[in-house]
């Protein structure tokens, strides 16, 4: 059952802004930090919002990530708006880590205020490592119309409790990966049926260096066949 969210912050949660910003959104632990994306003037928009979700804050993790950007990046260029965000405890989000639990709040916030703020455009949903975690924990609660996870990282953390996505999902994991062990995302895949489409990145470590751009290529090819129509 999904934990109601108090908002700590007495502030008014700010309004969506027109164009790329950073903003301070009021949080169930304090303010979060984050940072909205529009794309870029040449790019035809789509009615469709993005949610990205850092990695581990406790090993550096932030929503400056350059996974976490190449991700955002990927999708402005196929027209969505994105949004990032720092969970909280994290740079200039207020609170302390909370494994997860408190993370996931923080998740539901700032979904519910682009769901309030935005309410004709589509949501969708993505995290790299720890943020790939809490995407999945929420995806359900959330529904979002397409969930992205790169190197969920099974086997770090408890994934028995987590109900398996019912919308279009894709999993992207490295094969050289030395944080997020690939045959134990390979093995939960196969082991829960998963209904999810895998990309497997040869020669390809957790962070994706020299294979961003690869990266890149994967997540636009893959969810190109998902997105909706332009406005207009």
């Amino acid at each position: 059952m999904a934990r109601p969210v108090h908002y700590h912050s007495p502030m008014a949660a700010p309004a969506f802004p027109s164009e790329s910003a950073s903003l301070t959104l009021p949080g169930p632990a304090g303010a979060l930090e984050v940072a909205v994306d529009w794309p870029d003037a040449d790019v035809a928009r789509l009615p469709l919002v993005a949610i990205i979700c850092h990695p581990l804050p406790t090993e550096g993790g932030t929503m400056h990530n350059k996974v976490v950007t190449m991700v955002a990046r990927s999708l402005r260029e196929l027209g969505l708006t994105t949004v990032r965000f720092n969970f909280r405890g994290t740079e200039n989000s207020e609170g302390s880590f909370d494994q997860g639990q408190g993370e996931a709040d923080d998740l539901r916030t700032v979904a519910a205020w682009v769901r309030e703020q935005r309410p004709d455009d589509a949501l969708w949903l993505a995290g790299f490592s720890f943020g790939a975690y809490v995407a999945l924990r929420m995806a359900n609660a959330l529904q979002p119309g397409m969930l992205i996870t790169i190197a969920p990282p099974a086997g770090r953390w408890d994934f028995a409790d987590i109900a398996l996505p019912t919308m279009p999902w894709l999993v992207i994991q490295g094969e050289e990966d030395e944080i997020v062990d690939p045959q134990a995302v390979y093995d939960w895949l196969a082991r829960t049926k998963a209904d999810a489409e895998l990309v497997r990145m040869p020669d390809t470590g957790h962070f994706f260096h020299r294979k961003l751009i690869d990266l890149r290529g994967v997540i636009k090819n893959s969810v190109r066949s998902h997105l909706p129509a332009a406005d207009g």
